[in-house]
């Protein structure tokens, strides 16, 4: 992105089983408001920021894009203008953890807890509008069959709001190669990235 003419922010947070996937959201989210605040001496602008993220990346990248309560617990209104998601995991946690049935040892009951009412505010599917900032959404077709079916569920409800979404399916791409592909700066889809972030987004 750099290469591009686009300036980067590399962010972390606090990682599972020592977070619950709030506090993981809530340093996203203090992230993106450092971002609003301090980019412009970066070269950066403020006014047009996009998050992005791969698996639980993903995830957290479309939670604090579509749930606006992080940005209202820091007294700012969001600030992300749009969101890319590449191979993100957990967009309808609800679904995924009631069709497992973990266990209480189980990590993900552990970043999720066992409560289903917690699953459904983890779960960005929950929180589509006709306020939400734009998306554009990349999936492997050879991901896990978790992430298909919950991208598929998230797309069809993305429907009611946009009926021809930013999303595409790249066929021969598994979970990892998903975001393996971004380190060679030849990629196309930097440029359709890129588009999108400008406004616009073309099929090839």
């Amino acid at each position: 992105m750099a290469r591009k003419g686009v300036v980067a922010v590399i962010i972390s947070y606090p990682l599972s089983p020592n977070a619950q996937y709030d506090a993981m959201a809530g340093a996203s989210a203090r992230a993106v408001q450092w971002v609003k605040e301090n980019i412009s001496q970066y070269g950066g602008n403020p006014h047009k920021i996009f998050v992005s993220g791969h698996s639980a990346g993903g995830h957290l990248a479309s939670l604090i894009t579509l749930d606006d309560k992080y940005f209202n617990a820091l007294e700012i209104a969001n600030p992300i203008k749009g969101a890319i998601l590449i191979d993100a995991a957990g967009l309808d946690m609800y679904s995924f953890l009631k069709r497992k049935n973990f266990g209480e040892s189980n990590s993900y009951i552990k970043t999720f807890t066992n409560n289903p009412a917690t699953w459904k505010k983890a779960s960005p599917l929950y929180f589509l509008d006709e306020s939400m900032p734009p998306l554009l959404i990349y999936r492997g077709g050879k991901t896990y069959p978790s992430i298909e079916r919950s991208t598929k569920t998230f797309i069809d409800s993305l429907k009611t709001y946009n009926s021809n979404p930013n999303y595409k399916v790249l066929d021969e791409l598994g979970h990892f190669s998903m975001i393996i592909q971004f380190l060679f700066s030849s990629n196309l889809l930097y440029d359709e990235i890129i588009n999108f972030m400008n406004g616009g987004f073309t099929e090839p």
